[in-house]
């Protein structure tokens, strides 16, 4: 399976993907846990089914030290035991953010408050941000067609 488009080689791409890029390092230092970000990444992939990030965001994680059992798990994580109550918080708002067109409605009052008992203002900022930004990054990938299987971590940091 190939690409449709390689972006690497687009001008256009490139000078937008330049930003884009940025904006995701902007995000690896923010204050949101490291683990939250990359278990909402998964997870957000996973609703929009997302191969290169999915790949991508499963072996980040693993290569930081994360659990082949959390992994496994995120797709479940409302029935499994191994999150936090404010990494539970992070997944349903990501949930929500990810299926605005199913909510009918966005992030509902009661997601967003139990979102704030866990995460300060510049925290639930990053978060909110990166829901976005692995929406974005997923519907590039997905239109193009983008393989995943191949991703090396570290590969685009």
């Amino acid at each position: 399976m190939n690409a449709r488009l390689n972006f690497f080689t687009s001008p256009t791409a490139g000078k937008a993907l330049k930003y884009f890029m940025s904006a995701g390092k902007t995000l690896k230092d923010s204050p949101l846990p490291a683990a939250t970000q990359e278990l909402v990444a998964l997870r957000v992939s996973q609703i929009n089914g997302c191969a290169l990030c999915i790949d991508m965001h499963t072996k980040e994680a693993a290569a930081a030290g994360e659990t082949p059992v959390r992994l496994h798990l995120v797709a479940a994580w409302r029935e499994a035991t191994v999150f936090t109550e404010a990494e539970r918080a992070a997944l349903r708002l990501a949930e929500e953010g990810t299926r605005i067109a199913d909510a009918a409605g966005g992030v509902d009052d009661e997601v967003w408050a139990h979102a704030a008992k866990h995460y300060d203002e510049e925290q639930l900022t990053a978060l909110v941000v990166l829901v976005s930004f692995m929406n974005m990054a997923n519907r590039l990938n997905i239109i193009n067609q983008q393989p995943g299987g191949d991703y090396e971590p570290g590969q685009f940091h």
